[in-house]
């Protein structure tokens, strides 16, 4: 079994890739398998949050590629950038995970499939519609791109120190 314990550079030239749903992407111990087939054990810093893109060191020197796993999300639209922000307030309100996109059409607010979410995103006036997508939601404002900090004591140790990613997998369910 390869084992990872620590990020490469990001610009490491990978000769493995793993793919990976946002929830395994969370998850700071984990058992898996590299596109290839070959079993892997993730033991990174807890906290960590993998990102598509992001490149792993294996334990023998080969460089892994994280990649994100298409999974069932929800897609809203609209060319109104007031109404666009109104439903990524109401979505982040519920701690919900958000990817934001912008695009020549307007923007896009993808985030997992919740079909009560799906009905508020369609009251507020966005177009809605499921769909098999990479998901890659915003980090947080507090720690960039590992999940984020906050200076009142939320992180792993419990004292303020590190990077923490809410619970990000009840979204929606308050």
């Amino acid at each position: 079994m390869l084992l990872i314990e620590h990020p490469a550079p990001a610009d490491a030239a990978a000769s493995e890739r793993l793919t990976l749903s946002f929830e395994l992407r969370c998850k700071a111990r984990l058992r898996t398998r590299l596109d290839s087939g070959e079993e892997v054990g993730l033991f990174l810093e807890r906290g960590t949050l993998l990102r598509a893109g992001d490149r792993l060191l294996g334990n023998d020197g080969r460089v892994v590629e994280v990649a994100a796993a298409p999974e069932a999300v929800m897609e809203a639209r609209t060319d109104d950038a007031l109404l666009l922000a109104r439903a990524a307030y109401h979505l982040g309100n519920r701690h919900v995970p958000v990817q934001v996109e912008m695009d020549a059409a307007g923007g896009l607010l993808r985030f997992g499939r919740d079909h009560v979410l799906g009905e508020m995103a369609r009251g507020l006036g966005l177009r809605v519609s499921e769909a098999e997508a990479p998901f890659q939601p915003e980090s947080g404002a507090y720690g960039g791109h590992g999940g984020h900090a906050h200076p009142h004591g939320h992180s792993p140790d419990g004292e303020g120190r590190g990077p923490r990613i809410h619970d990000m997998l009840r979204a929606g369910r308050r």
